[in-house]
């Protein structure tokens, strides 16, 4: 059972990669996981306290990153509408990927610059709005992603860690 939640746990945390870059797969929640998974073996020993942190870290920066771009948009003198148009822009990358994985940094931006034009902004702020939003998309993809690694690595450790107790059959 130990190598079947192993080989599971990896899994998890490859589809946790790839979904720092998916906006259909939550990463470091998938990713975090895979570390449970781990943990739940009879080889490696419980560690509430660390779940319990590399979870609030999970869903911390799941949550930003749906909040980061909308920030981002904002910052760089963006309206409501161009937050709005920013998540709209989101939602139709995860909904219709008519562009692929090139949807979830054009559909922010565009999003972003027709809710400001549509607020009757200047073309110059609307595009300084819209380059805030891919901003901030960029630093929230990031942030999962170097999530997503840092607890692939800690998977890692501690699977080589008990690797002799994880392949004893008994």
């Amino acid at each position: 059972m130990d190598i079947a939640l192993l080989f599971i746990g990896f899994l998890l945390m490859l589809v946790g990669i790839l979904g720092s870059f998916l906006p259909v797969l939550p990463g470091p929640p998938v990713s975090w996981i895979g570390l449970l998974l781990l943990h739940l073996t009879k080889a490696v020993p419980d560690n509430w306290w660390f779940l319990g942190i590399t979870l609030a870290i999970a869903l911390v920066v799941t949550v930003m990153d749906y909040i980061i771009p909308a920030a981002g948009t904002k910052k760089f003198g963006g309206t409501k509408w161009g937050m709005w148009g920013s998540i709209i822009g989101l939602l139709v990358a995860i909904f219709f990927p008519i562009l692929g994985p090139l949807g979830i940094i054009v559909w922010p931006f565009v999003g972003a610059l027709v809710g400001e034009l549509a607020n009757k902004s200047e073309k110059d702020k609307a595009l300084k709005a819209a380059f805030g939003s891919f901003i901030g998309f960029l630093t929230g993809t990031f942030l999962k992603f170097l999530i997503a690694i840092v607890y692939a690595g800690l998977f890692v450790w501690k699977s080589i860690e008990y690797i002799p107790e994880i392949f004893t059959f008994s």
